[in-house]
């Protein structure tokens, strides 16, 4: 199998595994279900969207401004807009091809604000250990609050979460040692990685050489709060939902935030999963994914429209500016 051959299945395969769960969700759906299921979508009320698209712009303006906290101690001050329409520009391409909106983000900074690649391409690195160690934490605090319920939702689908961490954490480790190997070969072809590789890692080391280190960290913290705030607003606009628990909403999030990975953007996967954990707190099958497409549509929706325009005004942009 060719390189080319993966690279389409890669694309092709989650989401079409998204398409089979949306196909399965419906199909084993009566048509009072399926009647129930459409209601609450299109009674949802409109305000608890609106306010949802404001919190997850607020967490996407965030992390453009943070990432200009881990540029600045290599000398480089990117305009914010630039920070941020690269941001949304990625969000928008990994919807086609997953993983992918990181090299495009440091990629698009790279040509409009003349940062070396390798640097950029580092300093997201470094965000994204920053957003596991966030994410590990809600999911310890969640485990902590909800044992009971999130074990048994892991079982009852054959989900092992263990098995996702201690995977991030051995490709962690490889990485870390090909580099160390890397580091210390001669070989022409070895020696080009290791430039790279060595401007990675002082994209990397900015976040323990930036001077606003407070500032990084308010952002981190802000981040994950407005998204832990985008999903929660939405259960108002299911009247079967409200008032939610907080327990309840925590598992909900920390299992959407484990769909959203096995398909592109979490489509077809997301509100299914979501409306599987619910289930397990007393809420009903199609009240549950219901809230799971309106949280999932929300936000979606925000990403195709503002990386939709960033793609369009990053040109447009930078050519008025130089």
């Amino acid at each position: 199998m060719n390189k080319k051959t993966i690279k389409i299945l890669k694309i092709i395969l989650p989401l079409l595994l998204g398409f089979i769960f949306i196909w399965y969700s419906l199909q084993s759906a009566t048509p009072e279900e399926r009647r129930e299921l459409l209601d609450n979508i299109i009674n949802a009320n409109p305000l608890w969207l609106i306010l949802s698209l404001i919190f997850g712009t607020l967490s996407h303006m965030s992390r453009a401004y943070r990432w200009q906290y881990m540029l600045e101690p290599m000398g480089y001050k990117p305009r914010f807009a630039n920070s941020f329409m690269a941001v949304m520009a990625g969000y928008l391409a990994n919807f086609g091809i997953p993983r992918s909106g990181e090299v495009l983000r440091a990629a698009t900074l790279s040509s409009y604000e003349k940062i070396p690649f390798e640097k950029a391409f580092g300093t997201i690195i470094s965000e994204r250990i920053a957003d596991i160690v966030v994410m590990l934490a809600i999911m310890g605090f969640t485990l902590i609050l909800q044992t009971e319920h999130l074990l048994t939702y892991f079982k009852t689908n054959q989900i092992n979460p263990l098995i996702t961490i201690t995977i991030l954490f051995l490709l962690l480790l490889a990485g870390v040692g090909g580099i160390w190997l890397i580091k210390r070969s001669n070989l022409p072809f070895l020696v080009k990685i290791r430039n790279l590789a060595q401007g990675l890692i002082e994209g990397m080391r900015s976040i323990f050489r930036m001077k606003q280190k407070w500032a990084f960290l308010f952002h981190t913290l802000f981040i994950w709060l407005m998204y832990l705030l985008m999903f929660y607003v939405i259960s108002f606009s299911v009247p079967e939902m409200a008032p939610p628990g907080t327990g309840m909403m925590l598992a909900a999030f920390v299992v959407g935030s484990l769909a959203i990975s096995a398909t592109n953007g979490g489509i077809g996967v997301y509100p299914v999963a979501i409306g599987a954990i619910l289930v397990l707190f007393g809420i009903s099958k199609q009240s549950g994914e219901a809230f799971g497409w309106l949280t999932w549509g929300t936000q979606t929706l925000l990403v195709l429209v503002l990386g939709a325009l960033s793609f369009i005004l990053l040109p447009v942009f930078n050519r008025k500016n130089n």
